[in-house]
């Protein structure tokens, strides 16, 4: 309990941008506990943003070593997936990123969130046919996944079909309601679909959960 005191003091000062206070609060954290997965994410998340922000390699390559100490102790953690992917794509390594995402798949054949993270690369790199592929797989692990509705929602709507996208952004929002942009998506998108045409929203059935933590991307 007390390392993970250390950890909310680090992310309050990571948002305020004091990132020095914020990696001594991720370092006390990691004193009182050296196998705290989310101490590693955490310290890797201020590296990374401060090495890009300074073009800074040495500190990007230190967020890179930090999300790999991440995953080894818990391979399933998902924001320290996105955060090692994004680095990988921004540093020119696009296809380390792809493999990153897959082997993820792979290692774990149920977990819903390694599909919508391979997903959104395949997004990223103009590859919706891919990315809509990967988030039906989501779907068929965990029809309660908001981020899986959010992300295929907003693949419909930039192929132009509305009224799908709508219906995927109402079961995202029905899963979670503490998504503004949500919200936003819906209204600009029942303004444009006739009440007809939008249809019912289908009812989910099985459990989910939401990611969280220091990720500077969006949230699904």
């Amino acid at each position: 309990m007390v390392a993970q005191g250390r950890n909310v003091d680090g992310v309050r000062y990571f948002q305020q941008g004091q990132y020095p206070t914020a990696i001594a609060r991720f370092d006390a954290a990691l004193t009182i506990d050296p196998q705290n997965p989310d101490s590693y994410y955490n310290k890797a998340a201020v590296y990374h943003r401060t090495g890009l922000a300074n073009h800074d390699q040495n500190a990007l390559n230190q967020a890179e070593s930090l999300y790999n100490q991440c995953l080894n102790l818990r391979p399933d953690h998902v924001d320290c997936h996105r955060g090692l992917a994004v680095l990988l794509c921004e540093t020119g390594r696009s296809d380390k990123a792809f493999t990153l995402l897959r082997n993820w798949t792979v290692q774990s054949p149920q977990n819903a969130d390694a599909r919508i993270e391979l997903a959104r690369v395949y997004e990223e790199y103009s590859d919706p046919k891919s990315a809509e592929l990967a988030l039906n797989e989501a779907l068929a692990l965990d029809m309660r996944n908001w981020r899986a509705h959010a992300a295929l929602g907003r693949l419909k709507e930039q192929a132009g079909d509305y009224p799908q996208a709508l219906q995927n952004y109402q079961l995202a929002y029905q899963l979670n309601r503490f998504q503004p942009e949500l919200q936003q998506h819906i209204a600009s998108l029942q303004a444009r679909v006739p009440t007809a045409q939008a249809g019912t929203t289908p009812t989910p059935t099985a459990g989910t959960r939401s990611a969280s933590g220091l990720a500077p991307f969006r949230r699904y």
